[in-house]
């Protein structure tokens, strides 16, 4: 999740991932015809124009004039900004009360790879949905994030601690943001991150962890897409290790995983997923230094889950892309409110650099009074793990590593700048050919 402190390693444990359990085979009335996947506005089906509604400006929230008017969920027709406060709900970490291992690792274009582990505990403080965050004053806080690093053994014992806050206007700050060092035996609070600016020697952001404010950014949907797959594994690595809540650990087919995995169903007849396409642009008044010049978001068109998020440098450049495998780990929740991202991979665009995020052992929880004192600041000096939740997925070896995201450069060119390097062109095209990650220079 938060990658500080990282070592090197280029071998360990087995591999990695997740399945659904029930399978759906659904047919869905929004079938595109032809072979081109990308729709603009006016080559979308009769459903899917029927289900949104692409007026700019709609009413208002009496009290909170920058929401809109109408409750969340919302209803259809929904507006490309009612779709991106419905992706708030999916952020990389479920939003109820939870116990997970996570997974993750980086790797440079030489091939070299860093991975680690955490054990996430998760107190969603209010209602496990994005509604809870909207109803928020600015500057309080909806949810309680506590890491635990069990792997490497050296980083065993060092802990985080995130407090996430409702933004506004007057308060900006989207966490409070704790540290503890077992060498140094002591709590120090962190300067707020930019949100935009990855980690170090990663490619994710505190903004691509704790998801985007919809309020901070004017919406527009630019057409309908299908996306066939997401994650993308080498074809040497067949098989992934996943861990049940309970700490079985069984192995899965990498080629039998969907990006909404079994439970989704409304999967069309060729197995791909239907989504509605959005641009976000940051609003200047609510992002004045925000080094981003607009994010593009493919949501499922039923539940607007996040599948791929690409995100821009202020000089419209591709910076990063960001792709998932999600799975349904809270059926009690409506809407598809209870999938979840399981697997998700991001490629820096700039620095050819790849990282994942792999959630394990999901375990659903309701906190005690004394499992809730844990969640404090001081707490982490008694270096208390009372849900060892514990993972075997990750990556063996660099050449088994997740490939690079496709490009997909041929979709929506009025709106995306696809370009890379040629060093970068070459090992995509090298990677595309053998199946799995080249490294270093490639004949171009």
């Amino acid at each position: 999740m938060n990658f500080n402190g990282l070592l090197k390693s280029h071998r360990v444990l087995s591999s990695c991932l997740l399945v659904g359990v029930f399978a759906f085979s659904t047919v869905v009335s929004s079938e595109p015809v032809g072979s081109q996947t990308w729709r603009n506005l006016d080559q979308m089906t009769t459903w899917e124009k029927e289900r949104v509604d692409l007026r700019a400006s709609t009413p208002r929230d009496k009290k909170v004039p920058y929401l809109p008017a109408e409750s969340f969920p919302f209803s259809a027709p929904f507006t490309a900004e009612e779709m991106a406060y419905r992706a708030m709900n999916f952020t990389h970490t479920a939003r109820w009360s939870h116990v997970m291992a996570d997974a993750f690792g980086t790797i440079t274009k030489e091939g070299y790879l860093t991975q680690g582990v955490t054990v996430a505990m998760i107190d969603q403080m209010a209602s496990p949905n994005v509604a809870s965050q909207i109803a928020k004053k600015p500057g309080e806080a909806y949810s309680r994030h506590m890491y635990y690093y069990t792997y490497p053994p050296k980083n065993d014992g060092v802990q985080e601690m995130w407090v996430l806050r409702r933004t506004g206007l007057e308060n900006p700050a989207k966490l409070d943001y704790f540290a503890y060092t077992p060498s140094l035996r002591r709590v120090r609070r962190q300067p707020p991150p930019r949100r935009e600016t990855p980690f170090p020697g990663v490619a994710q952001s505190f903004d691509d962890i704790l998801g985007l404010e919809a309020w901070e950014f004017d919406w527009r949907l630019i057409g309908a897409d299908v996306l066939q797959e997401t994650v993308r594994f080498p074809s040497n690595r067949k098989t992934i290790t996943l861990a049940e809540p309970s700490g079985r650990f069984y192995d899965v087919a990498t080629d039998s995983l969907k990006p909404m995995q079994e439970r989704y169903p409304f999967y069309r007849k060729d197995g791909g997923v239907n989504c509605f396409v959005v641009v976000g642009t940051p609003k200047r008044d609510w992002l004045p230094d925000f080094k981003v010049s607009k994010v593009i978001y493919w949501l499922d068109q039923y539940y607007f889950y996040p599948l791929r998020i690409e995100r821009y440098d202020e000089e419209g450049k591709l910076k990063m892309i960001e792709v998932r495998i999600a799975q349904q780990e809270n059926k009690a929740l409506p809407n598809g409110e209870g999938f979840a991202s399981n697997l998700v991979v991001y490629f820096d665009a700039e620095l050819d650099l790849i990282s994942y995020s792999l959630h394990d052992a999901h375990l659903m929880q309701e906190w005690t009074e004394e499992d809730l004192a844990a969640f404090t600041p001081d707490f982490m000096r008694r270096r208390w793990l009372k849900y060892p939740q514990q993972s075997q997925s990750m990556v063996n070896s660099p050449e088994e590593y997740y490939l690079r995201p496709a490009l997909l450069a041929e979709r929506f060119p009025d709106e995306r700048s696809m370009e890379v390097s040629s060093a970068i062109a070459a090992r995509i095209k090298a990677q595309n050919k053998v199946g799995h990650l080249v490294f270093g220079g490639v004949d171009e």
